[in-house]
């Protein structure tokens, strides 16, 4: 019951190689990625008995390998808590645990010049269930003092957080807020039980999860600010944004990008809408409505209060922009304070493979909209 391959989010790695499994020469074992409790690594695998075991691990996530041809030596592309990416070597015939050796330094002059926040990881129970987080705190925090923290919330909704260099999540540590993510019920990497857990319920142990990783981290982190909270999150991400907006109000400012506000429209605008009719009640919206309504946050947006920017992309199939329109209508409809920043020319992979000049303007838009009502 282990997520094959990777499944970790970053924001820095448009195209990581080969990550597909490779044959041992002895034709018994394969070599596999495996994504396990925030973590991905190398796993040899006994295919006649099904027996596993690790050739890589640590805090970090491998992104791809590839052996040499005697299968003695692995080369892995490794990302790290504070390190973009680099490649390490790893011999098959020593235990998992050993020392790795680097042979790369692709961003070590940059590293050398920014203070980055090392990510804090902590577990929590859901209802019986333990779920990990983790907390980044703000750069340069003077002892004592307390200041804003944003809860993130992942895409997917199966993208497993992992312990992955973000540079998003560093940036807002850079100006001095301390970042707060989970993976939240819904997420792999934890067995086909917890990943399913929130099929057909989105917005169910999903936002539970994430408002009680909120909570642990403002009572383990004294210097959290509880009445200084922000919000952010994209795709599914931004799907919980705005089922947020509907069902609390202890946010003073969120930000909601590429996001699904409204599934039924969702279904006939989206490139994957109608193959998710599963979560109907495996219906299309005229014979199953009231299923795709009842998980919309359009349906409870009456409540909304949160000031909130909205942040979309006018080539985005997957969440198309109409889903942002509408939450920006609404909102203004509302009287709630809202910007709605619409990329031309983008996709849904703006903040990973987006023009440069459009990647900086949507992370300035997010500190500005933060630096105002934070």
């Amino acid at each position: 019951d282990w997520t094959l391959g990777h499944a970790a989010y970053t924001d820095v790695g448009r195209y990581a190689g080969d990550d597909g499994l490779r044959w041992l020469p002895d034709g018994r074992h394969v070599l596999a990625l495996v994504s396990r409790h925030g973590e991905v690594h190398v796993m040899r695998i006994d295919v006649m008995t099904g027996e596993a075991e690790a050739v890589t691990a640590g805090d970090f996530t491998v992104a791809a390998f590839s052996i040499d041809r005697a299968g003695r030596t692995l080369a892995a592309l490794v990302r790290e808590p504070l390190n973009p990416a680099d490649i390490f070597l790893f011999e098959l015939d020593k235990p998992a645990a050993e020392p790795r050796r680097r042979v790369s330094a692709v961003n070590h002059d940059w590293l050398d010049l920014i203070e980055l926040a090392l990510p804090e990881k902590f577990q929590f129970d859901a209802n019986g269930v333990t779920v990990d987080a983790w907390m980044l705190p703000p750069v340069g925090r003077e002892p004592g003092a307390r200041g804003p923290a944003i809860l993130y919330t992942g895409g997917g909704p199966a993208g497993m957080r992992a312990a992955n260099f973000l540079f998003e999540y560093q940036l807002l540590a850079a100006q001095g807020y301390a970042v707060i993510y989970c993976n939240a019920r819904g997420c792999q990497g934890y067995g086909q039980d917890f990943c399913t857990a929130i099929l057909g319920a989105w917005g169910g142990h999903d936002f539970a999860d994430n408002m009680r990783c909120l909570d642990e981290a403002i009572a383990r982190f004294p210097f959290i600010d509880p009445d200084r909270l922000g919000m952010a999150g994209g795709s599914y991400g931004g799907y919980l944004v705005n089922w947020a907006l509907g069902h609390t109000d202890r946010f003073r400012a969120t930000v909601s990008d590429r996001s699904v506000f409204n599934r039924h429209s969702a279904y006939g605008t989206s490139d994957i809408g109608h193959l998710r009719e599963f979560e109907f009640g495996g219906g299309p919206p005229w014979e199953t409505g009231m299923r795709y309504r009842s998980q919309s946050p359009l349906s409870y947006i009456g409540a909304a209060k949160t000031p909130t920017l909205v942040v979309h992309s006018a080539r985005d199939l997957r969440c198309a922009v109409e889903q942002g329109e509408q939450l920006y209508l609404a909102l203004k409809r509302l009287g709630v304070p809202t910007e709605m920043v619409r990329f031309p020319d983008e996709s849904h992979d703006l903040s990973r493979g987006g023009k440069p000049w459009h990647r900086v303007y949507r992370l300035q838009a997010y500190l500005d909209w933060f630096e105002r009502w934070l």
